[in-house]
Protein backbone atom coordinates (compact mmCIF):
# COMPACT_ATOMS: atom_id res chain seq x y z
CA UNK A 1 0.00 0.00 0.00
CA UNK A 2 1.24 3.41 -0.83
CA UNK A 3 0.20 6.97 0.95
CA UNK A 4 0.17 10.19 -0.88
CA UNK A 5 0.04 13.65 0.05
CA UNK A 6 -0.35 17.26 -1.28
CA UNK A 7 1.09 19.10 1.43
CA UNK A 8 2.11 22.27 -0.23
CA UNK A 9 -1.15 23.77 0.45
CA UNK A 10 -0.31 25.78 -2.76
CA UNK A 11 -3.95 27.32 -2.51
CA UNK A 12 -2.18 29.55 0.41
CA UNK A 13 -4.02 30.61 3.39
CA UNK A 14 -6.96 32.67 2.10
CA UNK A 15 -7.64 35.05 5.08
CA UNK A 16 -4.13 35.73 6.46
CA UNK A 17 -3.15 37.53 2.87
CA UNK A 18 -5.98 40.17 3.62
CA UNK A 19 -4.94 40.45 7.54
CA UNK A 20 -3.98 44.12 7.09
CA UNK A 21 -7.38 44.59 5.32
CA UNK A 22 -9.47 43.58 8.48
CA UNK A 23 -7.38 45.36 10.59
CA UNK A 24 -7.60 48.82 8.55
CA UNK A 25 -11.32 48.36 8.72
CA UNK A 26 -11.89 47.20 12.37
CA UNK A 27 -9.59 50.80 13.52
CA UNK A 28 -12.74 52.85 10.97
CA UNK A 29 -15.58 50.96 12.30
CA UNK A 30 -14.59 51.00 16.34
CA UNK A 31 -13.60 54.59 15.86
CA UNK A 32 -17.09 55.00 14.47
CA UNK A 33 -19.15 53.27 16.61
CA UNK A 34 -18.23 55.00 19.54
CA UNK A 35 -19.23 58.51 17.69
CA UNK A 36 -22.69 56.81 16.44
CA UNK A 37 -23.60 55.29 20.20
CA UNK A 38 -22.96 58.26 21.52
CA UNK A 39 -25.59 60.50 18.90
CA UNK A 40 -27.88 57.28 19.12
CA UNK A 41 -28.11 58.44 23.34
CA UNK A 42 -28.61 61.76 22.68
CA UNK A 43 -31.12 62.35 19.73
CA UNK A 44 -33.38 59.14 21.03
CA UNK A 45 -33.22 57.54 17.11
CA UNK A 46 -34.11 53.94 17.63
CA UNK A 47 -32.30 53.47 14.50
CA UNK A 48 -29.38 55.23 15.12
CA UNK A 49 -28.87 52.95 18.38
CA UNK A 50 -29.95 50.12 16.16
CA UNK A 51 -27.42 50.80 13.89
CA UNK A 52 -24.54 51.16 16.41
CA UNK A 53 -25.77 48.24 18.33
CA UNK A 54 -24.81 46.68 14.37
CA UNK A 55 -21.75 48.59 14.13
CA UNK A 56 -20.71 46.77 17.97
CA UNK A 57 -21.42 43.71 16.39
CA UNK A 58 -18.86 44.73 13.40
CA UNK A 59 -16.33 45.73 15.78
CA UNK A 60 -16.61 42.22 17.56
CA UNK A 61 -16.53 40.25 14.18
CA UNK A 62 -13.65 42.16 12.78
CA UNK A 63 -12.00 41.91 16.03
CA UNK A 64 -12.32 37.99 16.05
CA UNK A 65 -11.37 37.69 12.69
CA UNK A 66 -8.03 38.90 13.24
CA UNK A 67 -7.07 37.13 16.00
CA UNK A 68 -8.36 34.11 13.92
CA UNK A 69 -6.52 34.71 11.22
CA UNK A 70 -3.28 35.11 13.67
CA UNK A 71 -4.22 31.54 15.41
CA UNK A 72 -4.54 30.12 11.84
CA UNK A 73 -1.44 30.40 11.03
CA UNK A 74 0.33 29.99 14.05
CA UNK A 75 2.39 27.33 13.72
CA UNK A 76 1.10 23.80 16.13
CA UNK A 77 3.97 23.23 18.43
CA UNK A 78 1.89 20.39 20.67
CA UNK A 79 1.78 17.69 18.22
CA UNK A 80 -2.31 17.33 18.51
CA UNK A 81 -3.42 19.83 15.63
CA UNK A 82 -2.89 17.49 12.69
CA UNK A 83 -4.72 20.47 10.41
CA UNK A 84 -3.21 23.10 12.22
CA UNK A 85 -5.52 25.79 13.76
CA UNK A 86 -7.15 26.83 10.33
CA UNK A 87 -10.73 26.11 12.02
CA UNK A 88 -10.44 29.24 13.98
CA UNK A 89 -11.30 31.30 11.30
CA UNK A 90 -14.48 29.18 10.36
CA UNK A 91 -15.41 29.90 14.53
CA UNK A 92 -14.70 33.52 14.23
CA UNK A 93 -17.34 33.31 11.11
CA UNK A 94 -19.95 31.31 13.08
CA UNK A 95 -19.26 34.09 15.86
CA UNK A 96 -20.28 36.63 13.39
CA UNK A 97 -23.68 34.83 12.58
CA UNK A 98 -24.20 35.06 15.85
CA UNK A 99 -23.77 38.20 16.78
CA UNK A 100 -25.51 39.14 13.57
CA UNK A 101 -28.77 37.11 14.60
CA UNK A 102 -28.65 38.82 18.17
CA UNK A 103 -28.46 42.28 16.97
CA UNK A 104 -31.32 41.13 14.38
CA UNK A 105 -33.64 40.25 17.43
CA UNK A 106 -32.77 42.79 19.87
CA UNK A 107 -33.73 45.64 17.01
CA UNK A 108 -36.74 43.99 16.08
CA UNK A 109 -38.31 43.29 19.54
CA UNK A 110 -37.71 46.96 20.58
CA UNK A 111 -39.16 48.13 17.23
CA UNK A 112 -41.96 46.36 17.87
CA UNK A 113 -42.47 47.61 21.58
CA UNK A 114 -42.04 51.22 19.99
CA UNK A 115 -45.59 50.67 17.80
CA UNK A 116 -48.16 52.69 18.92
CA UNK A 117 -45.63 54.27 21.67
CA UNK A 118 -44.50 58.37 22.28
CA UNK A 119 -41.37 58.58 20.37
CA UNK A 120 -39.01 61.69 20.40
CA UNK A 121 -36.58 61.55 17.64
CA UNK A 122 -33.75 64.02 16.12
CA UNK A 123 -33.74 64.10 12.61
CA UNK A 124 -30.90 65.99 12.41
CA UNK A 125 -28.06 64.16 14.39
CA UNK A 126 -29.52 60.66 12.50
CA UNK A 127 -28.95 62.07 8.63
CA UNK A 128 -25.33 63.76 10.03
CA UNK A 129 -23.95 60.71 11.64
CA UNK A 130 -26.28 58.26 9.42
CA UNK A 131 -24.02 60.20 6.66
CA UNK A 132 -20.88 59.44 8.11
CA UNK A 133 -21.40 56.02 8.94
CA UNK A 134 -21.92 55.23 5.63
CA UNK A 135 -19.28 56.55 4.12
CA UNK A 136 -17.24 54.69 6.67
CA UNK A 137 -18.55 51.43 5.79
CA UNK A 138 -18.35 51.84 1.93
CA UNK A 139 -14.51 52.20 2.99
CA UNK A 140 -14.88 48.92 4.77
CA UNK A 141 -16.47 47.04 1.74
CA UNK A 142 -13.82 48.31 -0.42
CA UNK A 143 -11.16 47.62 1.85
CA UNK A 144 -12.85 43.47 2.46
CA UNK A 145 -14.23 43.07 -1.02
CA UNK A 146 -11.77 41.35 -2.46
CA UNK A 147 -11.05 39.18 0.67
CA UNK A 148 -14.54 37.99 0.62
CA UNK A 149 -14.48 36.36 -2.38
CA UNK A 150 -11.33 33.99 -1.34
CA UNK A 151 -11.87 33.56 2.59
CA UNK A 152 -15.29 32.21 4.55
CA UNK A 153 -13.52 34.33 7.86
CA UNK A 154 -13.34 38.13 5.48
CA UNK A 155 -16.73 37.26 4.50
CA UNK A 156 -18.13 37.16 7.36
CA UNK A 157 -16.87 40.66 8.30
CA UNK A 158 -17.64 41.70 4.93
CA UNK A 159 -21.49 40.74 5.20
CA UNK A 160 -21.62 42.39 8.61
CA UNK A 161 -20.31 45.62 7.07
CA UNK A 162 -22.65 45.17 4.22
CA UNK A 163 -25.19 44.87 6.41
CA UNK A 164 -24.21 48.00 8.66
CA UNK A 165 -24.22 49.81 5.01
CA UNK A 166 -27.48 49.01 4.73
CA UNK A 167 -28.52 50.16 8.34
CA UNK A 168 -26.58 53.70 7.49
CA UNK A 169 -28.88 53.80 4.22
CA UNK A 170 -31.86 53.27 6.49
CA UNK A 171 -30.97 55.68 9.03
CA UNK A 172 -30.38 58.52 6.79
CA UNK A 173 -33.76 57.30 4.90
CA UNK A 174 -34.96 57.41 8.55
CA UNK A 175 -33.97 61.03 9.58
CA UNK A 176 -35.48 62.79 5.96
CA UNK A 177 -38.44 60.76 6.84
CA UNK A 178 -38.91 61.96 9.91
CA UNK A 179 -37.82 65.43 9.49
CA UNK A 180 -40.56 65.81 6.53
CA UNK A 181 -43.11 64.27 7.97
CA UNK A 182 -42.57 64.99 11.46
CA UNK A 183 -43.53 61.25 12.38
CA UNK A 184 -41.20 59.53 14.24
CA UNK A 185 -42.96 55.85 12.94
CA UNK A 186 -40.79 56.23 10.38
CA UNK A 187 -37.54 55.77 12.16
CA UNK A 188 -39.40 52.74 13.89
CA UNK A 189 -40.06 50.92 10.55
CA UNK A 190 -36.48 51.57 9.13
CA UNK A 191 -35.53 49.75 11.97
CA UNK A 192 -37.22 46.45 11.43
CA UNK A 193 -36.36 46.77 8.22
CA UNK A 194 -32.94 46.72 8.89
CA UNK A 195 -33.18 43.94 11.62
CA UNK A 196 -35.03 42.09 8.99
CA UNK A 197 -31.71 42.44 6.18
CA UNK A 198 -29.53 41.67 8.66
CA UNK A 199 -31.43 38.51 10.41
CA UNK A 200 -31.07 37.29 6.05
CA UNK A 201 -27.85 37.54 6.02
CA UNK A 202 -26.57 35.83 9.08
CA UNK A 203 -28.58 32.59 7.90
CA UNK A 204 -27.14 32.66 4.78
CA UNK A 205 -23.41 33.24 6.18
CA UNK A 206 -24.72 30.82 8.95
CA UNK A 207 -25.35 27.97 6.26
CA UNK A 208 -21.86 27.88 5.06
CA UNK A 209 -20.19 27.97 8.26
CA UNK A 210 -21.98 24.59 9.28
CA UNK A 211 -21.51 22.87 5.46
CA UNK A 212 -17.93 23.55 6.82
CA UNK A 213 -18.06 22.15 10.36
CA UNK A 214 -20.58 19.57 9.22
CA UNK A 215 -17.66 18.73 6.52
CA UNK A 216 -19.56 18.43 3.12
CA UNK A 217 -18.57 18.68 -0.20
CA UNK A 218 -17.07 21.95 -0.97
CA UNK A 219 -18.97 24.36 -2.69
CA UNK A 220 -18.13 24.50 -6.24
CA UNK A 221 -16.65 20.50 -6.40
CA UNK A 222 -18.31 17.48 -8.06
CA UNK A 223 -18.36 14.47 -5.61
CA UNK A 224 -19.33 12.11 -8.63
CA UNK A 225 -16.96 14.14 -10.95
CA UNK A 226 -13.95 13.78 -8.97
CA UNK A 227 -14.25 9.81 -8.43
CA UNK A 228 -14.89 9.71 -12.19
CA UNK A 229 -11.46 11.51 -13.11
CA UNK A 230 -9.85 9.64 -10.36
CA UNK A 231 -10.96 6.38 -11.72
CA UNK A 232 -10.28 7.42 -15.76
CA UNK A 233 -6.52 7.60 -14.70
CA UNK A 234 -3.85 5.21 -16.94
CA UNK A 235 -3.52 2.35 -14.23
CA UNK A 236 -6.55 2.95 -11.95
CA UNK A 237 -8.87 0.26 -11.76
CA UNK A 238 -11.41 1.54 -9.32
CA UNK A 239 -11.84 4.39 -6.67
CA UNK A 240 -13.93 4.40 -3.23
CA UNK A 241 -13.70 5.87 0.20
CA UNK A 242 -13.92 9.34 -1.68
CA UNK A 243 -14.27 11.51 0.99
CA UNK A 244 -14.04 15.97 0.43
CA UNK A 245 -14.38 18.55 2.88
CA UNK A 246 -13.19 21.86 3.38
CA UNK A 247 -10.39 22.45 6.22
CA UNK A 248 -10.99 26.47 5.89
CA UNK A 249 -11.41 29.16 3.37
CA UNK A 250 -8.91 28.18 0.15
CA UNK A 251 -8.09 25.07 2.01
CA UNK A 252 -10.27 22.03 0.58
CA UNK A 253 -9.03 18.66 1.19
CA UNK A 254 -9.75 14.94 0.09
CA UNK A 255 -9.08 11.33 0.75
CA UNK A 256 -9.61 8.46 -1.46
CA UNK A 257 -8.54 4.78 -1.89
CA UNK A 258 -7.61 3.91 -5.43
CA UNK A 259 -7.55 0.42 -6.65
CA UNK A 260 -4.56 -0.56 -8.67
CA UNK A 261 -4.00 -2.62 -11.99
CA UNK A 262 -0.20 -2.76 -11.17
CA UNK A 263 1.18 -2.10 -7.97
CA UNK A 264 4.49 -1.21 -10.05
CA UNK A 265 3.02 2.01 -11.08
CA UNK A 266 1.90 2.98 -8.18
CA UNK A 267 4.58 5.82 -7.60
CA UNK A 268 3.16 7.23 -11.40
CA UNK A 269 -0.70 6.91 -10.05
CA UNK A 270 -0.28 8.94 -7.16
CA UNK A 271 1.47 11.62 -9.34
CA UNK A 272 -1.38 11.30 -11.87
CA UNK A 273 -4.21 11.82 -9.25
CA UNK A 274 -2.61 14.46 -7.21
CA UNK A 275 -2.30 16.87 -10.71
CA UNK A 276 -5.71 15.79 -11.30
CA UNK A 277 -7.14 16.55 -7.79
CA UNK A 278 -5.28 20.13 -8.50
CA UNK A 279 -5.42 21.37 -11.78
CA UNK A 280 -9.04 20.08 -11.83
CA UNK A 281 -10.79 20.56 -8.77
CA UNK A 282 -8.40 23.03 -6.81
CA UNK A 283 -7.64 20.70 -3.86
CA UNK A 284 -4.24 20.97 -3.21
CA UNK A 285 -3.51 18.65 -0.08
CA UNK A 286 -5.32 14.68 -1.09
CA UNK A 287 -4.26 11.43 0.64
CA UNK A 288 -4.37 8.72 -1.43
CA UNK A 289 -4.14 4.78 -0.81
CA UNK A 290 -2.90 2.49 -3.59
CA UNK A 291 -4.56 -0.88 -3.39
CA UNK A 292 -4.09 -4.40 -4.89
CA UNK A 293 -7.10 -5.31 -7.37
CA UNK A 294 -7.25 -8.23 -4.70
CA UNK A 295 -7.52 -6.18 -1.61
CA UNK A 296 -11.23 -6.42 -0.10
CA UNK A 297 -12.73 -5.33 3.21
CA UNK A 298 -12.04 -1.09 3.28
CA UNK A 299 -14.55 -0.37 0.45
CA UNK A 300 -17.37 -2.21 2.49
CA UNK A 301 -17.60 0.41 5.00
CA UNK A 302 -20.81 2.41 4.85
CA UNK A 303 -19.28 5.99 5.27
Amino acid sequence: MGTGHGHGHAQGHAGGRHRWRLAVSFVLIAGFFIVELGYGLASGSLALLSDAGHMAADVVTLGAALVATRIATRPDTTGRRSYGSYRAEVFASLLAVVLMLAVAVYVVAEAVGRIGGPAEVSSGPMVVVGAIGLAVNLVALALLRAGARESLNVKGAYLEVVADTAGSVGVVVAGVLVSVTGQALWDTLVALAIGAFVAVRAIGLGRQVFAVLGQHVPEGVDAAAVAADLAAIDGVRDVHDLHLWTLTSGMNVATAHLVAADLGDSHAVLDRAREVLLSRHDIAHATLQIEPADHSGCDELGW
